[in-house]
């Protein structure tokens, strides 16, 4: 979020700002740059897109509030997306956590309670392998169907 829309000779100096610990910082500096310099992921920082936003809405088991890392709009549809850094990436949709398909249910289900006349479409951006992995709108539904509070 901070080193979108910075040219890549500022990000070090803002990333070292961000993450004051050297050694995390050169970490981590890195894998962030792949992200915002792949073109298959431009879409994603394009002017027009929001990052980090708050999102609360009622749901079958109470209230949600959560922050979606970028929202993309466009006329037809809202493209909610998490950014993940696992170490481990999972290479199917079959295989994320159940508690990230939950988590990306619930921005699905407010989303659609705020725009209920566009496609509501989520998807997870692994920051390991600067991948974009869209999520079928029938798993994240079922995901959240299937949360419970104790």
């Amino acid at each position: 979020e901070q080193l979108a829309g910075l040219p890549c000779a500022a990000r070090a100096e803002r990333a070292a700002l961000l993450v004051p610990d050297a050694a995390l910082c050169a970490d981590v500096l890195p894998e962030a740059a792949a992200v915002l310099d792949n073109p298959a992921l431009a879409m994603l920082f394009a002017e027009g897109t929001l990052a980090e936003v708050g999102l609360t809405a009622p749901l079958d088991l109470g209230r949600m509030l959560g922050t979606v890392d970028r929202l993309v709009l466009a006329a037809d549809r809202v493209l909610a997306v998490d950014f993940k850094t696992n170490s481990v990436v999972p290479t199917r949709v079959e295989d994320v956590p159940e508690g990230l398909l939950r988590q990306m249910g619930a921005y699905a289900e407010a989303l659609s309670q705020i725009w209920p006349d566009r496609r509501i479409e989520t998807a997870i951006l692994w920051t390991r392998k600067a991948q974009l992995m869209p999520l079928p709108p029938d798993i994240v539904r079922a995901a959240l169907r299937r949360a419970a509070i104790p």
